[in-house]
């Protein structure tokens, strides 16, 4: 067997590939505003060492946590590394901070749009290249989101999909 070195990422690269479309629309709607009827359902690991939450949506979250931007969402800030925003939890507003590499999945609804992104060991550095699949996004609450069938109606592209198993 070849040494793991000597292969090429896809995962990693199909990864950063993606990465690089959420970030180029969520600059588009910090510049902008959300077009039409456009909305993000995003997840993300809140075990993310660059992750910043309030330890209260920690406390609630400890492993991931689903987010929606779309009627009242304040200050989205992006970067190279991820997004700031300003959302409200049950009359709460709460800055957070979201690393690219935190994304479990970002779906966009309105469109049928949607990717949800595989973790595995070798992502982590752990070991053999397939790992678990990416749990399923957590049913938002009554203050964070509509009802979760929007988000599940939109074809989630896996890039699982495009790995090869060994």
């Amino acid at each position: 067997m070849s040494d793991p070195s000597d292969s090429i990422p896809y995962g990693r690269m199909m990864h950063d590939a993606v990465c690089g479309v959420i970030r180029q629309v969520l600059q588009q709607v910090s510049d902008h505003g959300l077009p039409g009827d456009h909305h993000f359902f995003i997840t993300f690991d809140t075990r993310h060492d660059q992750a910043e939450l309030a330890d209260w949506l920690r406390d609630r979250y400890p492993e991931e946590m689903m987010i929606v931007i779309q009627h009242w969402y304040d200050g989205l800030d992006v970067d190279e590394a991820g997004f700031s925003v300003t959302l409200n939890f049950g009359d709460a507003p709460e800055r957070l901070r979201v690393p690219f590499d935190a994304i479990l999945t970002f779906v966009d609804p309105s469109v049928e749009f949607g990717w949800r992104f595989e973790r595995t060991e070798e992502e982590d550095g752990d070991g053999p290249e397939d790992g678990p699949p990416a749990p399923e996004p957590p049913e938002p609450t009554d203050d964070e989101a509509p009802a979760p069938s929007a988000a599940q109606d939109a074809d989630v592209v896996s890039l699982d999909t495009f790995r090869r198993n060994h």
